[in-house]
């Protein structure tokens, strides 16, 4: 009889799904000592949580645990590329058994990675208030603090649009006074955006003639999805998820229902405009001459447009995100932008030859050429369109955002590498795609931890060796990871 490719084989669940689940139960369990908790949540008066957080050999064993958790999800997810190295190909719903498998664990654990889930939570409660996030920062709200919202973003209007809004008041409005449900609720709309791009994404590069196992693998199976949209739960994976959906009607003949998508992209968070252009490429059709473009641009602007206005007139509310999501994401430094990097090491050597007083205009400086080049890239890649494809070229948009953007967080990576994965990535580019993951991965050890707030001390450096120590023999110390990592790929695929 022949196995059904729909059903998860003992093999499949035993070699690629088992390890998975057990690095993200150990980082679940890790996440009880080191995640992070609301100050009102019960779960802190359990023993055994009092001692994962309470005492320093507690804090110990859990960051361990995450960091364990980590190297081994991290061995599972090479080992399937690793297998598709050498088979080239697998049944694409029993990859989605094994993401199912690994995803499970982290649904009701507290977050890791990041706090922004009871941002969220403080955000939807001031919604209630009747005052608008997008203008008021949650400082404003009584007790933020004991429901967990990060104090750097206590001033900051949020940069979300209106239909997130919403989804925050609805939250709020049903987990409240719970701080702690809340983060689960939104961890669950998150997971939304996940299920899109699993759905999506094989079908996406199918559609372009790549391989959709391997989109999927690179893509959605990636640890970097399960750290960030998982159990950081940014509500980035709505928009990806969205925005990928979008592509994919695209590819129907449905590109009016894909642009309206994409509006709705927008009011989760408003850089989702981006995919705009090329949804009208893909519109426009192959080789449409400017005139078949610019209807098609008009087209589906349109319907972008006409999606944003029904859900502002729905929701009554939103209307400082533009200049919210222009200012509050650059209020930080982050050395992962390189513009902020190039400009604290150009302006600490000004400031040391007495040229300048402090680092921060030439800080200013870097992020306007890289906000400018990043313009000109985005405008080149639409006006040279004939030379790739919209999905390439959405991709490369995304990708030229983050790299030249003013800040730079791990899961902003995430705009882009699906879509990259969609479109086929050839062997140079799968190789680094795998090196870029491994490195954003050590970032994620090291700040998995409640102590590796905005402070640099012993601790994190000792977390970091070990992490890179971890994550090395985990990489190189098995022939089949290095010949994935070192050739990253049997055949050389064709970009979408």
């Amino acid at each position: 009889m022949t196995q059904d490719p729909t059903t998860p084989t003992a093999h499949l669940l035993l070699r690629h799904g088992l390890p998975g689940f057990i690095g993200t139960s150990c980082i679940a369990m890790g996440a009880l000592g080191v995640g992070w908790l609301p100050g009102t949540t019960d779960l802190l008066t359990n023993p055994i949580v009092d001692a994962l957080r309470g005492t320093t050999s507690g804090s110990l064993i859990a960051r361990s645990l995450v960091l364990i958790g980590v190297a081994v999800l991290l061995q599972a997810w090479l080992l399937i590329g690793s297998d598709l190295y050498h088979r080239n190909a697998w049944p694409i719903r029993q990859l989605q058994w094994v993401l199912l498998m690994w995803v499970v664990p982290l649904v009701i654990a507290p977050p890791l990675f990041s706090r922004d889930v009871y941002s969220y939570y403080a955000q939807g409660r001031l919604f209630e208030t009747g005052a608008d996030p997008t203008t008021t920062g949650v400082g404003s709200l009584p007790g933020w603090f004991d429901i967990g919202a990060d104090p750097m973003w206590t001033e900051s209007p949020t940069p979300y649009g209106p239909s997130f809004l919403m989804i925050e008041r609805t939250i709020s409005s049903v987990a409240h006074p719970n701080a702690y449900l809340a983060g689960i609720l939104f961890r669950l709309a998150s997971l939304v955006g996940v299920a899109l791009m699993a759905i999506y994404i094989p079908k996406l590069a199918k559609a372009y003639g790549i391989e959709g196992s391997t989109a999927l693998w690179i893509g959605v199976l990636n640890p970097l999805v399960i750290m960030h949209f998982v159990s950081g739960a940014h509500n980035d994976a709505i928009m990806v998820g969205l925005i990928v959906l979008a592509l994919y009607l695209g590819t129907c003949q449905q590109c009016l229902w894909s642009a309206a998508i994409v509006g709705f992209a927008a009011t989760v968070k408003p850089i989702g405009l981006l995919a705009l252009p090329f949804i009208g490429l893909q519109f426009a059709g192959i080789g449409a001459n400017w005139w078949a473009k610019i209807k098609a641009w008009l087209l589906t602007g349109l319907a972008s447009a006409i999606a944003i206005i029904c859900v502002y007139l729905i929701v009554g509310s939103g209307y400082g995100v533009i200049t919210a999501a222009f200012g509050t994401p650059g209020s930080v430094l982050t050395w992962l932008s390189p513009t902020t990097a190039l400009g604290q090491i150009v302006g600490g050597i000004s400031t040391f030859s007495g040229f300048t007083v402090d680092a921060y205009g030439v800080i200013d400086i870097m992020h306007a050429i890289g906000t400018l080049l990043s313009l000109v890239v985005i405008i080149w890649l639409i006006v040279t369109s004939d030379r790739r494809t919209p999905l390439r070229g959405v991709a490369l948009a995304f990708g030229v955002l983050v790299l030249l953007g003013p800040v730079v967080h791990p899961w902003y990576v995430l705009w882009a590498l699906p879509l990259f994965a969609a479109s086929g990535l050839n062997l140079r580019e799968r190789r680094i795609t795998v090196l870029l993951t491994i490195v954003l991965i050590v970032h994620g050890m090291v700040e998995a931890s409640t102590a590796s707030d905005n402070v640099w001390d012993w601790s994190d450096l000792i977390a970091f060796i070990i992490a890179l120590a971890v994550v090395g023999i985990i990489s190189f110390a098995s022939p089949r990871e290095r010949q994935l990592i070192l050739n990253a790929g049997a055949q050389e695929s064709v970009n979408a």
